[in-house]
């Protein structure tokens, strides 16, 4: 049973709110009126010496109920100093979860943008090698005007094209490799 919902007794409901009241201006005005109601005993004939002994024995018995009321208090607020400590802790280890999931969160997020730049260079790569290729279909043209046989012709352009390709092979590993990286983060 959680202590917040723990029964409480019809005397400690009692005990609770006398607690509370004894710290009013109510209560001042109550005992204020109690000690002028036993001083005037006295004009009703009643000897001082035992107005004061029904005094001190009131206010002793007062005075002890006082410490209990003061000793219950201090309980109950241990109780819930307890409870709001616990709370805090809980609290506590919910943030250190939530830590340790952003710096994984982070962690990931570096490995994703440094998959991506690896990426983007060999995108650039392939732009390069596509160029090359541009490059080596305009040179072959150039070199069928200018009256190269067929043959050394069909020679430089299978050379241009072995290389190309084994270009263009490569860097596909390279993008393949890279976006089996990314999608394992």
């Amino acid at each position: 049973m959680n202590k917040s919902e723990k029964k409480i007794s019809s005397l400690e409901k009692a005990s609770i709110k006398l607690t509370e009241w004894i710290g009013t201006p109510q209560s001042l005005v109550v005992h204020t009126i109690l000690f002028i109601l036993i001083f005037s005993l006295y004009f009703f004939g009643v000897n001082l010496e035992e107005i004061l002994l029904l005094l001190t024995t009131a206010v002793s018995l007062e005075a002890i109920y006082l410490a209990l009321f003061i000793q219950m208090t201090v309980n109950r607020n241990t109780e819930s100093l307890e409870d709001v400590e616990e709370d805090i802790d809980e609290i506590q280890e919910d943030v250190e979860g939530i830590e340790g999931e952003f710096d994984e969160i982070q962690d990931n997020v570096e490995d994703l943008e440094t998959n991506l730049a690896m990426m983007h260079r060999n995108v650039q790569e392939l732009g390069e090698d596509v160029e090359d290729i541009s490059e080596d279909i305009d040179q072959i043209q150039l070199d069928e005007k200018e009256g190269d046989t067929q043959e050394e012709k069909d020679r430089k352009t299978l050379k241009n094209i072995e290389s190309s390709l084994l270009r263009l092979s490569q860097e596909m590993l390279a993008i393949k490799k890279d976006l089996n990286t990314v999608k394992k983060v």
